[in-house]
């Protein structure tokens, strides 16, 4: 008898468990969000406002933005490369470096991150690699950018000519804003 009247008590206790609770009650759910609050469905995505971020010339901030776009889609090429040219705007070219080059390790056709790998490489005076790299990221790109193309004229040219850089002063780097559309952000 006494058998029996656990497994029915277990039995009771299992389908109550099983009973959806309805949530919580109106008074605790918390204050709504302001008028205009997208929904989390409709969240501008990560790599769109790092871009924009970067646009503006505010690379902490847009680094913040490409982690969160990691942390929503994943650590793919696109974010990679965005958080490598992220780097390298703020001076950190070591990081910018090992980004960039896992970028193109997992995306081998992605021409914005041989370009960008290819600015970190002048940055740090591998000219010859760079010129390389840019020759990569021309070729996938099928010379359609300008930008890309000015990249590697300027690489041969400081390859060929190593007082180059005394002459042409410019730093500039390439950021990738939106499908296949570049941008160069000069440094004084």
């Amino acid at each position: 008898m006494l058998q029996k009247s656990v497994g029915l008590l277990t039995a009771v206790c299992l389908l109550a468990a099983c009973q959806t609770t309805g949530g919580l009650t109106p008074e605790y759910e918390g204050l709504a969000p302001p008028p205009g609050t997208p929904k989390i469905t409709e969240a501008v995505d990560g790599l769109v406002v790092g871009h924009r971020l970067m646009a503006a010339g505010e690379y902490e901030l847009a680094l913040k933005a490409y982690y969160r776009a990691a942390g929503e889609r994943g650590i793919d090429a696109d974010v990679l490369s965005a958080l490598g040219s992220a780097n390298l705007r703020l001076g950190r070219l070591g990081q910018a470096e090992t980004l960039l080059r896992k970028a193109v390790e997992q995306n081998e056709d992605f021409a914005p991150a041989w370009n960008n790998l290819g600015v970190t490489l002048m940055e740090l005076g591998e000219t010859g690699e760079a010129k390389r790299v840019f020759r990569t990221a021309f070729a996938l790109d099928s010379g359609q950018s300008d930008e890309i193309r000015e990249n590697l004229r300027l690489a041969i040219a400081k390859s060929e000519n190593p007082a180059y850089d005394s002459i042409n002063s410019n730093n500039f780097d390439l950021v990738r804003r939106g499908n296949g559309r570049y941008l160069i952000l000069s440094t004084p």
